[in-house]
């Protein structure tokens, strides 16, 4: 158990945490949408078997929206993985065949942006990153639930170490108490 939460610790601070400390879009405020637009298609690849690889193409979203702390405008990106994946696109479906259900899922985001004006969004307060995000992918109580259970497990196995010592320990002595001289 000691030896499974040590490697859980270690993927999770691999994965996790490591992203969690890099990001510097952690101030959470209120956001205005300003425009939300499709602008242009994006060629992209799916897989349709075994070494089978077709086009399509997804319409890239567009959304500004401005910051109500300090008014300044800015590109809003889905999450942290849009934001890597994307430079200039709210949000990157997966992309496959029908070109034309891809349209209108990307439409019915927009739809929804312009119909809630108002969004909780993550941005850089020292304004080094001019990108805002609208979710974080790992947020803090999301690096607390992945590290409480190797914390338990990690407890649990130190727990049932010391209690095989303890009961190590009692036993020698029982058998002394029993081989002293009466």
């Amino acid at each position: 158990m000691v030896f499974s939460s040590v490697m859980m610790y270690f993927v999770i601070c691999i994965t996790m945490l490591r992203t969690y400390a890099d990001s510097v879009l952690t101030d959470e405020t209120t956001c205005i949408v300003l425009n939300s637009t499709l602008t242009k298609d994006i060629n992209c690849s799916y897989n349709c078997g075994s070494d089978c690889w077709r086009s399509s193409k997804y319409p890239c979203l567009q959304v500004y929206v401005s910051l109500n702390a300090t008014g300044r405008v800015g590109l809003l990106f889905h999450n942290d993985e849009m934001l890597d994946v994307s430079s200039e696109c709210f949000y990157v479906p997966k992309c496959q065949k029908d070109h034309s259900a891809l349209r209108v899922m990307v439409q019915n985001i927009s739809e929804h942006l312009k119909t809630h004006q108002q969004v909780t969004c993550y941005h850089d307060s020292s304004e080094h990153q001019a990108s805002i995000l609208l979710n974080r992918l790992h947020g803090s109580s999301a690096v607390f639930h992945s590290l409480f259970w190797p914390s338990c497990m990690l407890s649990g196995g130190t727990l049932i170490i010391l209690m095989v010592k303890l009961t190590q320990y009692l036993s020698i002595l029982c058998e002394q108490i029993g081989k002293a001289p009466k």
